[in-house]
């Protein structure tokens, strides 16, 4: 037997074959675990800052040190009950704020410390406000340093072998600043590696399968054709199969060609094929028109979605005090990203901008029923914070799916120019004064809309001259990236905004979707892309 399989071709082929299949699983088993990790790390880090940078947005820094001093003891409970709820939301095992002795950075006092030790079976003790701790060691004391230098937006710290009965982890830092834009504070959010451990082994045991699966089909179709080359008459087969390449029809069944085994299995294996082609043709025909039909419905949503937004241009030919123009450009046949405006009365005009998260048409429904809310509840009256508050409370009440959206809302009232706004988690607007250059309107920003309930806004309030120029937009402009996954960012927005401070809303617009386009290149669009101008005319 042992002879006879050194001598037989199938055989030695089907070993080759498995040894190479071995080999390739080994190889790119290694390789593609080296890369998926370093993608995975890099996209925990990122959304380990997004969390961070988000909890940052419940801290007023401006009474940072007023908290050690026993000061606005409500507010630090309020303060700290939001991080509490927020550390067990987002399944964080900390999230802490310090303040650091910036004099030599060895040493910490502690302001708030929210504990989830449920996340990683850890036993973090918390630490009560005042506490001080000696700085852990010189990573941590050199990411100090660089937030409190304002050097870097945030670090993140690896500690895969964190010793004293912890387990693996990652620590992001991110600043609190005060209103005058001082680093009074670092907020660090830890979390815990077992995700990423997971996720390795997920991923090496999903190549083992399919390497495997893919080894032993291999072996399976290969063997089957060498036994029919060793086998013959094979003539009437050969013309079976090229009547039906011809004619695509079924034909008489070739039967039982020949007493031997091999012939037989070719001949049944042929007169299955013709019968599954046929089948497989009809099938393909109701698939094709079954995705002309998905194509169509989708066709008639977003052509719903974009009707559902104010897009005839000049929108107010009537109105000389303003003139707006407005854009979106979904990255799917649906987007998640809207705007909106509309005269609430004769005197004052509602602006506002949102982006929902996800993507298709989860994100297309979410955001329909988020500008139906925004508008009734604009229309009922109230300021711009009550009106995020009100609308806050009403989708926490029923979002079921932990969805979220944030917002950009402000209400210019059009006989003086004054504007008031809210921010709900939403990119800092433009603006533009008359003689000026495009620079970010900062503002203090509220919670995302969706995530709790009770969340009160901060409002802030500007006065607009003739000739100022605002533009609101959603992520989607300064994180559009290239081929190489580099960013558009800020910086080269606000760089093209002023190359184009003299032209109209819809000049404006248009030129930075241009320059987003030559930008990106041949990359797909990743995100939708969504911007809103006006320029103030005065009276």
């Amino acid at each position: 037997m042992v002879e006879k399989l050194r001598s037989s071709m199938s055989a030695n082929i089907i070993g080759i074959i498995i040894v190479s299949m071995l080999f390739r699983w080994v190889l790119f088993s290694a390789i593609g675990t080296m890369i998926f990790s370093d993608s995975f790390r890099k996209e925990y880090a990122e959304t380990t800052y997004h969390i961070a940078d988000t909890a940052t947005t419940l801290i007023n820094g401006d009474h940072l040190a007023d908290y050690l001093d026993g000061k606005y003891v409500r507010e630090y409970e309020t303060t700290m009950k939001y991080l509490n709820g927020y550390c067990h939301r987002i399944n964080v095992s900390l999230i802490y704020v310090i303040r650091v002795d910036t004099s030599n950075y060895d040493h910490f006092v502690s302001v708030f410390n929210a504990v989830n030790n449920h996340v990683d079976n850890t036993h973090y003790q918390i630490w009560e406000l005042g506490h001080k701790r000696d700085t852990t060691n010189n990573e941590y004391k050199e990411s100090y340093k660089k937030i409190y230098a304002k050097s870097v937006p945030s670090t993140t710290i690896y500690r895969r072998h964190p010793g004293k009965g912890l387990h693996p982890h990652i620590t992001t830092m991110v600043p609190i600043t005060n209103r005058y834009e001082e680093v009074v504070g670092i907020l660090c959010i830890q979390r815990p590696m077992s995700e990423l451990t997971r996720a390795i082994i997920t991923f090496l045991s999903m190549i083992s399968v399919v390497t495997l699966v893919f080894a032993i089909l291999a072996a399976i179709i290969i063997t089957n054709f060498f036994r029919m080359q060793v086998f013959a008459p094979i003539n009437r087969v050969s013309d079976e199969a090229s009547r039906f390449a011809r004619e695509n029809t079924k034909g008489r069944p070739l039967g039982k060609l020949s007493p031997y085994k091999e012939l037989h299995i070719l001949a049944n294996s042929i007169d299955t094929m013709e019968t599954q082609m046929l089948n497989y043709v009809d099938d393909l025909t109701t698939i094709t028109a079954e995705r002309e039909r998905i194509n169509t419905e989708l066709s008639f949503a977003s052509a719903i979605q974009e009707n559902a937004l104010p897009n005839t241009f000049p929108a107010f030919p009537d109105r000389k005090e303003f003139d707006i123009f407005a854009s979106m450009r979904p990255a799917k046949e649906v987007g998640g990203d809207f705007y909106n405006f509309f005269l609430v009365d004769d005197d004052h005009l509602a602006l506002m901008i949102g982006d929902v998260s996800g993507k298709g048409v989860p994100a297309a429904l979410f955001m329909m029923m988020s500008n139906i809310m925004l508008k009734f509840s604009i229309s009922s009256g109230g300021s711009p914070g009550e009106i995020l508050q009100e609308v806050n409370d009403a989708i926490c009440q029923e979002n079921r799916q932990d969805m979220f959206v944030t917002l950009w809302l402000g209400i210019l009232e059009l006989s003086t120019g004054k504007l008031v706004g809210a921010n709900a988690g939403h990119e800092d607007a433009a603006i533009c004064r008359k003689g000026g250059e495009f620079e970010l309107l900062t503002s203090k920003h509220g919670i995302i809309i969706g995530a709790f309930p009770g969340v009160k806004y901060k409002e802030f309030e500007i006065l607009l001259e003739a000739g100022d120029k605002i533009f609101i937009y959603t992520d989607g402009v300064p994180e559009a990236t290239d081929a190489d996954d580099n960013m558009f960012t800020l910086k080269r927005m606000i760089d093209v905004l002023n190359s184009l401070k003299e032209g109209s809303p819809q000049e404006i617009l248009e030129g930075v979707y241009r320059s987003v386009e030559e930008f990106a290149g041949s990359a797909p669009q990743f995100d939708d892309l969504t911007m809103l101008g006006l320029e103030y005319k005065g009276k």
